[in-house]
């Protein structure tokens, strides 16, 4: 594998270990287990204010390449970075269309408290785009 999707797959797979009994084993990879993630940051939200950035950043990080894992796994795709802050994003449907997914900031946003930034309502969009992959479209969810 090559470092960028080790950056990506790695985290991922701590995000199951790290949160298996929270979850029930509930992460699994699968679209449906999105809820459970929503769950937990709704959870944590009410506690972030007490953790050290750090701990945010290594949830933010976690959480965020679980996501794109659930959408590589689904979808397939190759990983880019988008830039430091933003870090990875998934590609799909290359060459003909471009549907793209960067779930970092949307997990900071939902770790916020924002319930407007539900992690299943994000993920159905980027889905139904990457399931019809309409030719010529270049769309990042982000």
């Amino acid at each position: 594998m090559s470092t960028l999707i080790d950056d990506v797959v790695s985290p991922a797979n701590r995000a199951v270990e790290t949160f298996r009994e929270r979850s029930n084993d509930g992460l699994d990879f699968s679209e449906d287990s999105l809820s459970i993630v929503e769950e937990m940051l709704a959870e944590a939200s009410a506690y972030v204010a007490e953790l050290p950035q750090s701990q945010v950043s290594g949830l933010v990080r976690l959480i965020g390449c679980y996501i794109l894992e659930v959408a590589r796994t689904a979808y397939g795709g190759e990983y880019a970075w988008l830039d430091d802050t933003r870090g990875p994003v998934l590609v799909v449907g290359e060459p003909e269309t471009h549907i793209a997914i960067a779930t970092w900031d949307k997990v900071r946003g939902r770790l916020s408290g924002d319930a407007a930034d539900s992690i299943p309502f994000f993920y159905q969009g980027f889905a139904d785009m990457a399931r019809t992959r309409p030719p010529a479209a270049r769309t990042l969810y982000i």
